[in-house]
């Protein structure tokens, strides 16, 4: 499952043959965001509350369908296939559940339908459900897209200087025992952490947290939210107590808890691969502006995972310009724009597996190219180069 390839992706066979890493340009563009609005069919724009809700209710059903199977056959496995069929579930139920996670992040985006208040219930029902505080993620992500790649203000995956970097940095980055347990512990705990103590996340002069409603995260406007999500997800919390009291830890680990961590770890791989990439630039101050840096992300190839996740892969690009255009058409209004963005779009069809274990390597700091010391543009480097 998501083994990579080009089954699902609007690429062109132009497109799959070029060079990944040869670097988009960091120039102004010639075309407006008014450009490209003009380039997506009319269509595109539009929500359909009957639709978009015909996407959740076909992932519930299939949550609901793994979970009956895991909590009524599997016991009556031989062992050898129980230990199979665990594994199984927790990927599948994973991958699943992920996909809910991406409708919820849609209705933070109030691109699930026309009501705004359908959209946060929605949302927030989701999104606690699996842990995420929804209007405080919900915030900072609006302004991880009203700042993307700038060094200064965009919130989440910013990358650092060199000066920055602690001293024994390379000393795992470059091992690839340390590297392979830098990718799984990112993977593992790198949400919870970014959630709870901003780990990764944009550098504040006081303690950060999605938690904390008087977080430098959020305004005052915000803050009353901020509590709503503290309780969505304690609510769920004390729900997964009182369940583990009748049914014990263990069945809510292998129920809840595995099937989480692999939410988590697919939430992180999606937005670290797309904005971690040796071909994209990020700004300073001095050069960033809002269609540069929207400009700057990737589109990725997961296989049948690009489906499975509403293609929040593999149109990454738009969604930056546009994220009010739901999922279903997000592919057409993709292939619309490719035309007009030319060299400022792009794409890396290479395996998600791969490509994490690659970047990690290549995607170490960034660094002003040698001769343009007095330009605000920086790039992806490593100690190797």
């Amino acid at each position: 499952m998501g083994a990579g390839g080009n089954m699902s992706n609007p690429t062109t066979k132009n497109e799959r043959k070029k060079n990944p890493f040869e670097r988009v340009p960091s120039s102004k563009p010639p075309f407006t965001i008014g450009d490209i609005k003009k380039a997506i069919p009319p269509h595109c724009f539009q929500r359909s509350l009957i639709r978009s809700s015909s996407y959740l209710i076909h992932d519930l059903i299939l949550t609901f369908i793994f979970y009956y199977i895991a909590t009524t056959y599997f016991h009556l496995l031989p062992s050898p296939y129980s230990y199979l069929a665990w594994p199984i579930y927790w990927i599948v139920q994973g991958c699943v559940c992920t996909a809910l996670w991406v409708i919820a992040h849609e209705c933070g985006h109030q691109s699930f339908s026309d009501y705004q208040w359908i959209n946060d219930t929605i949302g927030f029902i989701l999104h606690s459900s699996l842990l995420t505080p929804y209007f405080s993620w919900k915030y900072s992500h609006r302004r991880h897209h009203s700042n993307t790649n700038s060094l200064e203000h965009d919130e989440n995956h910013v990358p650092k200087l060199e000066v920055k970097l602690k001293w024994y940095t390379k000393l795992y980055v470059n091992n690839p025992l340390g590297r392979l347990l830098l990718i799984a512990f990112t993977l593992t705990a790198g949400l919870p952490l970014y959630y709870t103590i901003n780990i990764a996340g944009r550098p504040y002069d006081r303690f950060a947290s999605h938690f904390d409603p008087y977080s430098p995260i959020y305004n005052d406007r915000e803050r009353l939210q901020i509590y709503i999500s503290d309780v969505g997800v304690i609510a769920i919390i004390y729900l997964l107590y009182r369940v583990a009291l009748t049914q014990g830890l263990t069945w809510v680990i292998c129920i809840y808890g595995v099937p989480l961590v692999i939410v988590n770890g697919f939430i992180v791989l999606i937005t670290l691969l797309h904005h971690t990439h040796a071909s994209l630039p990020h700004y300073d101050s001095s050069e960033w502006s809002w269609l540069r840096g929207a400009l700057a992300t990737v589109d990725r190839d997961y296989g049948v995972l690009n489906k499975v996740f509403h293609h929040i892969v593999d149109t990454h690009v738009l969604h930056h310009l546009f994220s009010s255009i739901p999922h279903y058409h997000a592919m057409e209004a993709t292939k619309a724009i490719k035309p007009l963005l030319g060299e400022y779009y792009q794409f890396d069809g290479t395996p998600f597996y791969k490509a994490i274990w690659r970047d990690f390597n290549e995607c170490q700091y960034v660094e002003k190219d040698e001769g343009s010391e007095d330009q605000g543009i920086f790039w992806y480097t490593n100690y190797n180069i």
